[in-house]
């Protein structure tokens, strides 16, 4: 059996797709499909199965997906060790905001300084963050969270991330010098979606502290949060990092609003017996490093 069969159904596992898997790898799909009959037949058991527009793993693929994730990172562990190889794959696993916004620069100082490493950036939810760590899927896992994200896992904090109040540049609130949460009251917001921390964190104080708000809309990326708030739509309120460009350029204003139990950090997170391949420490490094000079 090849390794590069492994290596094929762990992709098609993880992009729940054989065209995508395809694209990423760089094959054709009837490769690709062909790999996975292999590997089939190898095992003596069907190993995908079509769910929908989506394949999903059988419950003998996912025993195969959980010991080839481990047979793939030891093959890599070995080059390392054996020849001094840097290269292979490191797969990041990050919110959206994270990913978008925090992590091109460091991806390509990473990217400068292996050349041969493919590098994966998945935007993910943080409890799918949290889980794909725990099973090996992720390398390593980059969210915002006010407390370690899980006690089975390494969560080191890189920095406290600010969190911006975001108004339209010509909302009634944006001139005042201080917002206290009772000028929030009658608030119309646009939302993150349910699982995002910091959106808990702030409906938790609005409603703890009786302020009556709206939600006008539920949007899953950050992006169109903000791209609402510029047309007029409505408050939001979002990382730093997502709108200081548009801050600076004076399409959105930072409400002067804070409260001590809406705050987070930016941590990374890794399994406690994960290998710790040059790429990974470097990457590891560089976030620190960065945080550092800052």
């Amino acid at each position: 059996m090849e390794l590069v069969y492994l290596q094929t159904f762990c992709e098609v596992a993880r992009r729940r797709s054989i065209t995508r898997a395809a694209e990423e790898l760089g094959y054709a799909q009837s490769s690709v499909t062909i790999q996975i009959q292999k590997l089939e037949k190898e095992y003596g058991a069907p190993l995908l199965e079509r769910y929908g527009r989506q394949m999903r793993l059988t419950p003998p693929g996912e025993k195969l997906f959980a010991l080839a994730v481990q047979m793939l990172e030891l093959y890599e562990q070995s080059k390392e060790k054996v020849a001094g190889y840097a290269g292979g794959t490191l797969v990041i696993g990050a919110i959206d905001s994270l990913a978008a916004y925090f992590l091109p620069p460091y991806l390509q100082k990473l990217r400068q300084l292996f050349p041969e490493l493919t590098i994966q950036l998945q935007p993910d939810r943080e409890s799918h963050i949290i889980s794909k760590v725990k099973d090996g899927e992720y390398d390593i896992g980059l969210l915002l969270d006010a407390k370690p994200a899980d006690a089975s896992l390494e969560c080191r904090p890189l920095r406290e991330e600010p969190l911006v109040l975001a108004a339209p540049a010509d909302h009634p609130l944006a001139g005042r010098p201080r917002i206290e949460l009772q000028d929030l009251s009658g608030i119309e917001l646009i939302m993150s979606e349910e699982t995002c921390v910091y959106r808990g964190m702030f409906e938790k104080v609005l409603r703890e502290s009786g302020i009556a708000f709206t939600a006008l809309f539920e949007l899953g990326n950050p992006e169109a949060v903000k791209q609402c708030v510029v047309n007029g739509l409505g408050l939001a309120l979002l990382p730093r990092m997502v709108v200081a460009e548009d801050i600076r350029q004076g399409r959105i204003a930072a409400l002067p609003f804070s409260h001590p139990e809406i705050r987070f950090d930016l941590q990374y997170l890794i399994h406690p017996r994960k290998w710790m391949s040059q790429p990974l420490q470097a990457f590891i490094a560089l976030l620190s490093e960065g945080e550092d000079h800052k």
